[in-house]
């Protein structure tokens, strides 16, 4: 939902109607940003993919399933790609709402998400024009077209089954439609990704800037203080993905604050209910808190060490901060890591390599040497080329006059 906000702000400043669909747990986060939210599907719905999030033990079979290898190879591609329409297939039970709501509603562009094909299905069965939005690397994308690629190559005879139509079957059928490819990836896609992070595919891509959103809260009293030592963000994600950190290396919380501050940073943690908490409170140098948006706290930041996420990442790179990426793999962490280091951004340290010694040399170094601060300025400037939301706005009306019907 972050990453959706500025564009959906954007269409609202230039006079379009927004309506954001989404579970009905999650209204809190459009309203809150000011948007319109509808709320489609049971709350049964996503069951158990809700129910993974906060639980360590069943989290790692949910992120681990989806994580891309590029280099892995058309077997572990093939296991893939079934795993990911498996996944599509869990958001069929909300098509029928999204059906109704397009048909009272009457949009004339239907943004969704790259996992809901049931608006691409509300949109066709309306003849509203549609895309996706994307939230990360275009992994359904690239796994399809390696898919169409070994089923071209197969011999005769030995084609496998193409599990997408078991998926968009069910589907297509009650509203008597036929399947095309633009139901699973949209008239056109828009990409906040930076290009050099873009998979090969070949499909309209609308690059878009990402602006990072991080919710709202209070400003506190004590960021509009000058910190007295470098500053490092800890944030590992609100979906529980730190704690898989801690327990797929060994290495504890306690350990890895102690890491920063032997360093002579101080150490702001965020997503503190995630996070372990000693009995007598913090140690001298570091602050948890409930959530800081990280738009407020990284301007004041040396450093940040996160886990490769997608929104995680866009902030430090649109406030131009060196980051330390301990991939906690669930969709293209490891790519992320990989760009960064690439770039001269910062550095990257894996689960497998993850020890607190690790940790305060790769971070020393971030802290340290001036050139991670110029390869920041670099992915800044890399990323500022690309149009941002206002600016997409008159593109997204023109292909919607193009593709609706």
């Amino acid at each position: 939902m972050h990453s959706v906000v500025p564009l959906a702000w954007a269409l609202q400043n230039a006079g379009h109607e927004v309506r954001v669909a989404l579970h009905q747990d999650a209204l809190s986060l459009a309203t809150d940003a000011g948007l319109t939210a509808v709320a489609v599907g049971a709350r049964e719905h996503l069951s158990e993919i809700v129910a993974a999030n906060p639980d360590p033990a069943r989290l790692p079979r949910l992120t681990g399933a989806m994580v891309l290898d590029p280099t892995a190879g058309p077997s572990r591609w093939q296991a893939q790609w079934l795993h990911y329409t498996a996944m599509l297939a869990r958001y069929r039970p909300v098509v029928d709402d999204l059906v109704a709501l397009a048909r009272g509603w009457r949009p004339d562009l239907v943004l969704w998400d790259p996992l809901c094909v049931p608006a691409a299905v509300a949109a066709e069965v309306t003849g509203a024009a549609h895309a996706r939005f994307l939230w990360a690397q275009d992994n359904i994308a690239w796994l399809r077209k390696k898919q169409l690629e070994q089923a071209a190559a197969a011999p005769d005879g030995r084609t496998r089954r193409d599990p997408v139509a078991a998926l968009m079957r069910p589907m297509l059928e009650a509203y008597g439609l036929p399947y095309t490819e633009e139901l699973l990836l949209g008239q056109w896609t828009v990409d906040p990704v930076p290009e050099a992070m873009r998979l090969p595919a070949d499909l309209h891509y609308e690059p878009m800037r990402w602006v990072p959103y991080n919710g709202g809260a209070p400003a506190p009293r004590w960021l509009d203080e000058p910190p007295r030592r470098p500053r490092v963000a800890l944030t590992l994600g609100v979906g529980g993905r730190g704690r898989q950190l801690y327990e797929e290396s060994g290495v504890s919380f306690s350990e890895v604050v102690s890491a920063v501050t032997a360093l002579g940073a101080e150490v702001v943690a965020t997503g503190r209910p995630g996070l372990p908490e000693a009995a007598d409170g913090p140690p001298d140098g570091v602050r948890l808190v409930d959530y800081l948006p990280l738009n407020q706290l990284l301007p004041t930041c040396s450093a940040v060490i996160h886990h490769g996420g997608a929104g995680s990442f866009a902030a430090a790179v649109a406030h131009r901060v060196p980051q330390l990426v301990t991939p906690v793999p669930f969709w293209s962490e490891n790519e992320t890591a990989r760009h960064v280091e690439e770039r001269g951004a910062g550095l990257s340290l894996s689960v497998a390599e993850f020890t607190a010694e690790a940790l305060s040399e790769r971070l020393g170094r971030v802290l340290g040497d001036p050139s991670f601060r110029d390869g920041a300025r670099l992915l800044a400037n890399e990323a500022a080329k690309a149009p941002g939301p206002a600016e997409l706005v008159p593109v997204l009306e023109e292909l919607t006059v193009r593709n609706r019907r």
